[in-house]
């Protein structure tokens, strides 16, 4: 029966994308098509054979051993802060954050990351049939994170259409940075970490392609050179990353401070006037999604609670809710629900994105702040489309 609802939630995903389509007639259903299928294989592959379970195994002890690296500087920093034992949500999951953004930093310097992202972009393009921009953006998105990816295409930001520029947020606000992935991986399973970003990168270019297909002209292709980064010294460069990292860090710490208060606020307010708490009712509202992502009836209003509080606040409150009631979720709906959390997908981000264009070019900036609300929604339905791919092929087998 799961299998049924999932095809129908893959079919009503397609059909919200094309509802609020720019142009419906220059949809490409074949690429959208090809890219879906490239979804199944890569979800069964990942969680249903050795090979996948050797791929995500490696990767994720990849990321253990980068952690305890960065264990060493913190521990160094802060290592009577926390009695032994006793965990520290700041200093063992977001400060980590600072090795992984000077390890990323290194990686750009040496051009080794610049290799990586051209030869995946270029790659990519052939599958999506979208220009080699758009495929650069969202893998440097996958590995810069949704501000400092536009960054690496400041040049080119002048002359991007309004409707080119709404794919490449689309694309940054669908996946992570590879700074946070390790932060990800203390509270959610490795392996749910790693398909979901895989997935969303494939999912952001069907999404983009339903609501925003468009073709290229001669002039537009002229910007799909990839740009270089202006010169710096190593140590200036390492500095800079290093800072960036601890203010994401910081940043993040502050964000979940004033968000769970305000829940907590909320909901107090709300149990004390009706009698429930603010996020069950959004439960409720969003129970139908989960139902469709293939989670099972008796666990979608919890489900539902954790779907809408990722929403409204952003993805780490969600994982802390998620994760307080961890035992009540089958394994199936675990793996639905780790995948639909790895995102940026929420609220915060359309400013986040907005703010960071505005900085490079202020005319772009209030372009796509307009567009805020269809930005959010397309991101939304990427995490739904990779959920509900984990759920029908989670426990398939021929």
């Amino acid at each position: 029966m799961h299998y049924l609802i999932g095809l129908i939630s893959i079919a009503a995903i397609i059909f919200l994308s094309w509802l609020f389509c720019f142009d419906r007639k220059a949809i490409r259903f074949r690429h959208v098509g090809i890219m879906i299928l490239i979804q199944f294989f890569l979800a069964f592959l990942l969680l249903n054979t050795s090979i996948g379970n050797i791929i995500i195994g490696s990767i994720s002890k990849g990321f253990e051993i980068l952690l305890s690296y960065a264990n060493e500087g913190v521990n160094f920093v802060f290592g009577n802060v926390v009695n032994v034992g006793q965990f520290n949500f700041f200093i063992n999951v977001l400060l980590p954050i600072v090795f992984i953004s000077a390890l990323i930093g290194i990686l750009q310097y040496l051009k080794i990351l610049s290799f990586i992202i051209k030869g995946i972009g270029y790659l990519l393009s052939k599958v999506n049939g979208m220009g080699r921009l758009e495929s650069y953006n969202a893998i440097a998105a996958l590995i810069l994170g949704q501000q400092e990816v536009f960054i690496s295409i400041k040049k080119e930001l002048p002359y991007l259409p309004e409707r080119r520029l709404y794919t490449l947020c689309t694309s940054a606000m669908s996946t992570v940075s590879m700074a946070i992935v390790g932060a990800y991986m203390n509270i959610l399973k490795p392996e749910y970490v790693v398909i979901a970003i895989i997935l969303n990168l494939f999912g952001g270019f069907i999404i983009a392609s339903l609501i925003n297909p468009y073709q290229l002209d001669a002039q537009a292709q002229q910007l799909d050179e990839m740009p270089e980064e202006g010169k710096q010294s190593f140590f200036q460069m390492l500095g800079e990353y290093i800072l960036d990292g601890f203010k994401v860090a910081v940043v993040v710490g502050a964000m979940l401070i004033g968000f769970i208060a305000l829940i907590g606020m909320i909901n107090s307010i709300f149990a004390a006037i009706f009698g429930i708490s603010f996020i069950q009712i959004l439960g409720y509202v969003f129970s139908p999604l989960a139902y469709l992502m293939g989670i099972s009836g008796s666990e979608c209003v919890k489900a539902g609670e954790v779907m809408a509080t990722k929403l409204m606040s952003n993805e780490f409150v969600a994982m802390d809710l998620f994760n307080q009631h961890l035992d009540n979720f089958s394994a199936r709906s675990q793996a639905i629900l780790s995948v639909f959390l790895v995102s940026f997908a929420n609220f915060s981000s359309i400013g986040i994105i907005s703010g960071a264009l505005r900085a490079l070019d202020e005319k772009q900036g209030q372009a796509i702040a307009k567009h805020g609300l269809r930005l959010l929604y397309g991101a939304s339905l990427v995490s739904l489309l990779s959920a509900t791919i984990v759920g029908l092929v989670f426990d398939f087998h021929f």
